[in-house]
């Protein structure tokens, strides 16, 4: 007995995400494929591409108005630890959050 293919795209009406997951909201990214889910469009490699160089590049500079001086002057205090790496993951999620408004798919 040989297996059947499988579809050559997804059925209208259902996720990119697979045939059990439909989820409420979704998103289409690149204009091109199914519909995804909010996890599947967050971590697509094409957001991806866009959110991680963005968020490098505003993380940094706001790391440097912001800390700047404390480490120009190599004091390193505890509190550090958590507010840069939270400097960098607000402008990671103000830019994935831009791109997935503009990918929503209206029903």
């Amino acid at each position: 007995m040989t297996k059947a293919a499988p579809p050559s795209r997804v059925a209208e009406g259902t996720s990119g995400c697979g045939p059990h997951h439909r989820p409420r909201v979704r998103f289409r990214l690149g204009g091109a494929g199914a519909p995804v889910c909010l996890w599947h469009a967050a971590s697509h490699p094409a957001m991806l591409r866009v959110s991680v160089p963005t968020a490098a590049v505003v993380g940094t500079v706001l790391t440097l108005i912001n800390q700047g001086s404390l480490l120009f002057d190599g004091q390193h205090p505890s509190d550090l630890g958590w507010k840069v790496p939270l400097t960098y993951s607000v402008p990671f999620m103000v830019s994935t959050w831009g791109a997935l408004r503009v990918s929503r798919v209206r029903e």
